[in-house]
């Protein structure tokens, strides 16, 4: 599997912004989709944004889309997720993911046997 190290979380005020990113490292990660999702307290894990491999398909949920914006850079291994006017709303953990295949940029979550996680980070947005 590939692992997948994010950064960049933190405490934010209502309309602010952050840019996280996820780096990738280990096995291959050619042809993988990648993704965010994020997960609060007593929730089941909800998915955010994810890109394809090359670039070229994006898919947000509904209540991050226009806010949001996935982008990628292959040549680095990683993947952005620039959040824009920010809500408390969006407080959460939030995961990065990669997938081989496009079910990622569907909405699905990462397959058991070609997904991976990374460990989470922290963005707290205050009202």
């Amino acid at each position: 599997q590939v692992h997948l190290v994010e950064s960049g979380g933190g405490l934010v005020q209502a309309g602010g912004s952050l840019r996280l990113s996820c780096t990738a490292s280990g096995r291959t990660f050619n042809g993988h989709a990648m993704g965010w999702f994020r997960q609060t307290q007593g929730k089941e894990r909800e998915f955010v944004a994810a890109i394809s491999w090359r670039g070229g398909t994006r898919y947000y949920a509904d209540s991050v889309k226009g806010r949001f914006t996935i982008s990628r850079d292959n040549g680095e291994s990683t993947v952005y997720l620039q959040m824009n006017s920010l809500k408390p709303e969006d407080t959460a953990v939030y995961y990065c993911v990669s997938d081989w295949g496009a079910s990622l940029v569907t909405g699905l979550p990462p397959s058991p046997d070609f997904g991976s996680w990374g460990q989470g980070t922290q963005v707290t947005v205050s009202s």
